[in-house]
């Protein structure tokens, strides 16, 4: 059984008579939601995912097995979202879709793709269920396509149509082994290199051109430079010494719009490494004998000359001598 979320759901034991007496478990065990019994039919009101389960009803008063109902509850799909993208041009495109919001129940999907008032061949994706390719029919076409697909369940089906022209879903996949190498001996560039995308059959014929960005990690905003079909770049304003995050975007040169931005490499502009210290024998100095400061009453005074030991005993016996001589005279 599959039934709508938020239904009364009325389930009938086999085909016994309305007069039968019977007993229901869920997944083994006694039915628990809110229900209530009418002779072989147990009737579960507003159901949701709760309620899902193998449900088995037994005749009484022998408890004979007389039925088995697998019951899942769902919603019907509604319009599905629907994306197409051409990364391979001008081989082919793919398309995309999508439930909004999940139905609960397997749902599956049928898809249509009509060109200049004919169908063309769908093939399914092997990896991702809900992805179709198909490839152009001719190039430069006038004439718009229009992919229907409709979703599919057991509780009903919803259809979306969209339509585009072939020149407005080409976008190729982003640059591949992007590679950024400072210049030796100069502090301000990086060699920034990558390769156009491996999905982008005709790289010749259909040229690509490049859109560039570059910042320092210290700041938030981006630098850009716009190429024409080279795969190389000199970023020539770099900070001296700061770490860089640098990304690369493709688009076809005449239609389609940008890729995303490649997967960010980082690179720092060249600088010189200091000079090394070299190390050198310590040196053992006399240590430096500190003094008290001299008191300036104690400060040393002009010298005088030398006194002879003559002239020191002269000095002595002088006063004497002087008396002598006075009482002579007397």
């Amino acid at each position: 059984y599959y039934e709508r979320m938020g239904s009364d759901v009325t389930m009938q034991c086999g085909s016994l008579d309305n007069d039968a007496s019977v007993s229901w478990k869920v997944n083994g065990t006694d039915v628990k939601a809110q229900h209530h019994l009418e002779g072989p039919r147990l009737i579960l009101t507003q159901v949701n995912l709760g309620h899902n389960g193998l449900y088995s009803c037994f005749q009484n008063p022998h408890g004979e097995r007389r039925d088995t109902i697998f019951l899942h509850i769902g919603i019907p799909p509604k319009e599905p979202s629907i994306t197409c993208r051409s990364n391979t041009y001008p081989k082919g495109f793919y398309c995309s879709w999508h439930q909004q919001h999940p139905t609960y129940i397997p749902t599956i999907f049928e898809v249509d793709v009509q060109h200049n008032q004919r169908s063309l061949e769908v093939q399914k994706d092997s990896v991702h269920k809900n992805r179709c390719h198909v490839r152009f029919p001719e190039v430069f076409s006038s004439f718009p396509y229009k992919v229907n697909v409709t979703a599919v369940n057991a509780l009903g089906n919803a259809s979306m149509t969209f339509s585009f022209e072939e020149s407005s879903i080409v976008k190729p996949d982003p640059p591949e082994r992007v590679t950024a190498t400072p210049i030796r001996f100069n502090s301000r560039r990086l060699e920034v290199s990558w390769q156009s995308p491996a999905t982008w059959p005709d790289i010749d014929n259909f040229p690509l051109k490049y859109f560039l960005r570059y910042r320092p990690l210290i700041r938030e905003q981006w630098q850009h430079v716009e190429l024409s079909d080279s795969t190389s770049h000199t970023i020539t304003d770099a900070y001296n010494g700061k770490e860089y995050i640098i990304q690369v975007a493709a688009k076809d040169t005449e239609i389609g719009t940008w890729s995303d931005w490649s997967v960010a490499v980082h690179a720092t502009p060249w600088f010189e490494d200091p000079m090394p210290i070299t190390s050198t024998t310590e040196v053992d100095f006399p240590t430096e004998t500190k003094t008290s400061p001299i008191p300036s009453s104690n400060a040393p005074q002009k010298a005088e000359p030398p006194v002879g030991r003559a002239a020191r005993v002269l000095t002595f016996f002088s006063p004497l001598l002087l008396g002598m001589m006075l009482l002579l005279m007397w």
